[in-house]
């Protein structure tokens, strides 16, 4: 009953509360934002959701638009400014998500939505993580975040599907304030060690041959 029906009424209820509670802080990171990182202020990107439809996540931006001499982008690491790595260390740069949440994109707790490019690396146990909204945060998320293995993330995924409940949902929400505020399991730019998932699974395949 809880997955079925009552779940998208909690999103709804939780996303519209924190939204209008937030509102002060939402318009002051708009306005920092728009200073130290110049404009658009929303970071837009397409992301898989529920049934692998696809939709556009919003999230604050955290680099500049910093262009080399040929006009071409710099690398992500040189565009990330100490403002953008306060935002991810937070999580408030993810803030904007509780608005897909409200739309149906997403659902505050579910695994978190990948992207579009990683479809084709899936196993179809793995896919089952599409047959729910994805999420603000998740199981995968307090187990370790951005430090996790692309298997251990995978198979708290699918645990998370097969076991959706209230009771769940609260705990993983409490648990994840509790990550926020210790900056635990944050992986940010230069420090992240894992390959994209689409990388990761076409090296293992050139080991296999």
């Amino acid at each position: 009953m809880y997955k079925k029906y009552f779940k998208r009424l909690f999103d709804i209820v939780f996303s519209l509360s924190v939204l209008i509670i937030l509102s002060p802080l939402l318009l002051l990171l708009s306005i920092l934002v728009r200073i130290k990182h110049g404009s658009p202020i929303v970071f837009k990107q397409l992301r898989p959701g529920k049934d692998e439809k696809i939709f556009s996540i919003f999230k604050f931006r955290t680099m500049t638009n910093e262009k080399d001499v040929n006009g071409n982008l710099l690398h992500d690491d040189m565009r990330l400014t100490k403002f953008g790595k306060f935002l991810r260390k937070t999580s408030c740069d993810e803030l904007l998500e509780f608005y897909n949440i409200l739309k149906g994109d997403m659902s505050v707790v579910g695994p978190r939505p990948l992207l579009v490019k990683y479809l084709p690396y899936y196993t179809e146990t793995e896919r089952l993580r599409h047959t729910v909204r994805p999420g603000l945060t998740g199981l995968a998320a307090i187990k370790g975040r951005n430090t996790l293995s692309w298997e251990d993330r995978f198979k708290y995924d699918i645990e998370y599907v097969e076991k959706i409940n209230f009771k769940l949902d609260l705990k993983i929400i409490f648990l994840t304030i509790g990550k926020i505020f210790s900056n635990d399991d944050i992986l940010i730019g230069s420090e992240e060690v894992f390959l994209n998932l689409d990388a990761e699974r076409k090296e293992n395949e050139f080991e296999k041959l």
